[in-house]
């Protein structure tokens, strides 16, 4: 499990937390732990990162941040230069003087070829002078649900870790991408593995597109009947956890409570086989139909 610094939580910082309690949600991460903090420039917790990796031994934290190449509300695109930059002032926010992986983040179909022409000689370059260590890209999941833009990242061959989304009501990558990281030995971080919505009938109804869901019982009611699983977060972290080639499954919270019953949930077993099949009839073709 890695923890996630964004989100619609950020640390909490979004949802009225202080700064001090967002460093105390890293601070127990650690403690409980977890060795991968993920955060971003976009997510503005970077600093909050940098505060509570102190006193904690530098090489046994593994640092994941990202810099957008192309910032839509801006209209702005970053060249090199920029990349640059936003390493050395991602480096002073972290207190740190290197970071174990940086990303380009948020990158689309249409926008890879820049970022492969542009962006990654100057993070290699980076890399060579010890300012970053492993280079990492991340898809805009809610635009490119069916991972379009990974699919070109992964023909080269400087990506070393890649973030995609992965879940219950969208297992895509199992098909397209996930089989190619195992097999040229690229790190997958999974993020999105739950969302508040998979709670909600209606919307993991219109994800079944008109599939059959047993009757009038929530879609994924015959999951949270079943005695062994708590609750849908605890089967949504089991599913992405147990899955072949995810590395890591990021968790993101301003509540340390429910930090704690997240580590319990990963800690479980995998979701048994009758479940897992019943989550494929559902949803696996729903991926395929789209990459089809």
């Amino acid at each position: 499990m890695g923890l996630g610094c964004g989100g619609a939580s950020r640390l909490g910082i979004l949802t009225g937390g202080t700064e001090a309690a967002a460093v105390g949600v890293v601070e127990r991460a650690l403690d409980l732990g977890i060795n991968l903090i993920d955060t971003a420039e976009l997510y503005g917790t970077e600093g909050i990162v940098g505060q509570a990796i102190q006193g904690h031994r530098r090489g046994k934290v593994v640092l994941s941040t990202k810099k957008r190449v192309f910032d839509r509300e801006k209209g702005s695109v970053a060249d090199a230069k920029a990349m640059e930059l936003g390493v050395e002032r991602s480096l002073r926010r972290l207190k740190t003087d290197v970071v174990d992986i940086f990303h380009a983040h948020l990158v689309l179909p249409d926008q890879y070829a820049y970022v492969r022409d542009e962006i990654v000689p100057a993070l290699l370059q980076l890399r060579e002078v010890g300012k970053i260590r492993f280079l990492g890209i991340t898809e805009s999941f809610v635009d490119d649900s069916y991972h379009r833009m990974l699919e070109q990242a992964l023909e080269d061959d400087c990506w070393d870790v890649v973030m995609a989304g992965f879940n219950l009501l969208n297992p895509s990558a199992r098909m397209n991408i996930l089989p190619v990281t195992q097999e040229r030995d690229v790190g997958f971080l999974n993020m999105i593995a739950f969302r508040q919505a998979f709670g909600d009938p209606g919307y993991v109804r219109e994800r079944l597109e008109g599939q059959d869901w047993m009757g009038d019982e929530p879609p994924l009611g015959f999951l949270t009947r079943d005695p062994d699983v708590e609750s849908l977060v605890e089967a949504a972290y089991r599913f992405s956890r147990w899955e072949p080639g995810v590395h890591v499954v990021l968790s993101g919270t301003g509540n340390p409570a429910h930090l704690e019953a997240n580590v319990q949930a990963m800690g479980k077993s995998a979701l048994g086989e009758r479940h897992l099949k019943r989550l494929e009839d559902l949803f696996a073709l729903i991926g395929v139909k789209s990459y089809l």
